[in-house]
Parts: C-alpha cells; structure tokens; sequence
C-alpha cells in the first residue's frame, strides 16, 4: 500500500482548481459580481479555493435530510474509494450537543472548516425551528384554477341540459298523443314511465283543489264586517217573529178548550147533587194572564 505524501496531494489539489477556475465547471455560476457553486456539499455556496469540495482532499460540511442533521467528512485515504469517500454522522437536535459532536470530530482539522460548519449548523436549526412554527400555524392554501377543466366542464353541463330539456319535450308530446288516442289502442309503454306519467297528472289534481280551496277562503276573509252585522240583525228579528207566532197560537188553543168545556156543560143532563159536586171538584178554576214585552226579551205566561 502506498503511503500518503502530503506535497503530492497539494500539488493535484492545484491543478484541479486550476482548471475549475480557469475553464469549466458544471457547478460554477458567474454573476456580475461573485461566482457561486451548486455542488450540494460545497459549505458556504461560494465558488473559491478554500470552499470548493472537489480542489480539497480533506473536507467537512453539514447537510440536513428530514429535519435531521448530519456531519459528513471527506479525507485523503478514502479518495480511491468514491463511494465511501464521505464518512456520514448524525448530529444531535440539541444545539449544544451538535456543536461538542463537531469539535470532537474536528479535532485537528483547519480552523476555517471548524467555523463554517457550526455557523452552517446553526443556520440549518433555526431555519427547522421556524418550519415547524409555520405548521402549527394557520395559512392559507392556495389552490391554483383549471380554466381550461373549468370551461370544458361547463360546456358539458350546457349540452346535458339542452338534452334533458329535449327529451321532456318529446314525453310531453307523447303523452298528449296518448291522451288523444293518436296511435290507437295498442301501447307498449314501460311501466315506471306510466306509473310517473298517473303521479304528475294526480299531483296535478291535487294542486289546482288546494288552490280553488285558499281562493274561496280568502273570498271568505274579505267579506266586509257590515254585512255579517246586517245578517244578524235579520236572524234575530225573524227568531222575535216566529216565538211571537207561537205564543199567540198558544192563546188561541186555550180559548178554544175553554169553549169546548163550556159548551159541554151545557149539553149534559142535570144529574144528582152528589154528581154534581163531583163535576164542581174536578173543575178547577183556571186564571190567565198574559204579558207583552218588546222584541229583545221573551215573552212570559202564567198559569
């Protein structure tokens, strides 16, 4: 195995910074003012010598994955091997504990690599701690709007009404055709079609009786409070006529008994004193009054 050369190492660290910085990078972005670096392990997104992760053998940074954080370390003797090249530790979610875990691991790394990764570690924790405020709290969502779905659907609603409006049409027609016996006797008509067909024509019926029904009750309610005044003043004056048409034929009946028994007084042979005490004992004497008043009150008798 061959062992490690520090000046070796620096000098191909030289050259791949060289041609990254002279020539091409995939990951380099120039701006007017500053180049920045998209390569997902670079620790401070800054595109110079220092920060760039491909022209350093040794390198650390801290990268978080579903709201974990982790140290990820990359060294000289793992550079022959690209996929263990970097050596992956979770951190602690206290802040305090993750900061101990860096200077434990970093022990004797450069200082500036030491600093960039705590300063990035508490970046990465306050930006957790404000995504979890933001959950807890309300927001609003937006819904984006589908003009196209929105339009199409509304065309089909229009032709499914254009097409049920057609197709009450011709039941309609069909029906009126039924009634006037256009096509005969002879129908095959489905029965849920007939039993609908008896259900409309009999709410129908129902519908025009309750309405005739509210019309002569509100004909009733309007009749005016004079009239109902006028009609009662007629019944009690034909109720004053007919007790004055009983009572005066009530009269008349009396006399009329009182003559009967006089004229039978008359007619009968003298008989025997003790007949004739019988006859005075079974004639009582009979006194009449009678009393007229007005309309309002009832007219009394007394015998």
């Amino acid at each position: 195995m061959l062992g490690y050369n520090p000046m070796e190492d620096e000098k191909l660290c030289k050259i791949v910074w060289s041609i990254i910085n002279k020539s091409f990078c995939s990951f380099k972005v120039n701006t007017k003012t500053q180049r920045f670096c998209r390569n997902e392990y670079n620790l401070t997104g800054l595109c110079n010598r220092s920060s760039c992760p491909l022209a350093n053998s040794q390198y650390a940074t801290v990268r978080e994955e579903d709201g974990n954080c982790f140290l990820y370390m990359k060294t000289v003797e793992r550079s022959g091997f690209p996929r263990n090249m970097w050596e992956k530790v979770k951190l602690s979610k206290s802040l305090e504990k993750a900061l101990r875990q860096i200077n434990e691991y970093l022990v004797y790394w450069p200082g500036f690599i030491k600093q960039k990764c705590k300063q990035r570690l508490l970046k990465i924790s306050q930006y957790l701690i404000r995504m979890r405020k933001l959950r807890l709290r309300r927001q609003k969502k937006l819904v984006p709007i589908q003009r196209k779905q929105d339009r199409r659907e509304r065309r089909r609603e229009e032709k499914a009404l254009v097409a049920a409006r057609l197709d009450s049409a011709i039941e309609k027609e069909l029906l009126e055709r039924l009634k006037r016996g256009t096509y005969g006797d002879i129908y095959n008509f489905p029965q849920v079609a007939f039993n609908k067909a008896l259900e409309e024509e009999e709410d129908a019926e129902v519908n025009m009786e309750g309405d005739d029904y509210g019309e002569d009750g509100e004909n009733e309610g309007e009749e005016p409070e004079e009239e109902i005044d006028e009609e009662l003043e007629k019944e009690l004056d034909e109720e004053s006529d007919n007790e004055e048409i009983e009572y005066v034929e009530a009269d008349s009946d009396l006399e009329r008994e009182l003559e009967s028994e006089s004229d039978l007084e008359d007619t009968e042979p003298k008989a025997t004193n003790s007949v004739k005490d019988d006859n005075t004992r079974r004639k009582p004497r009979l006194e009449i009054e009678y009393e007229t008043e007005t309309l309002s009150k009832n007219p009394k008798r007394t015998v």
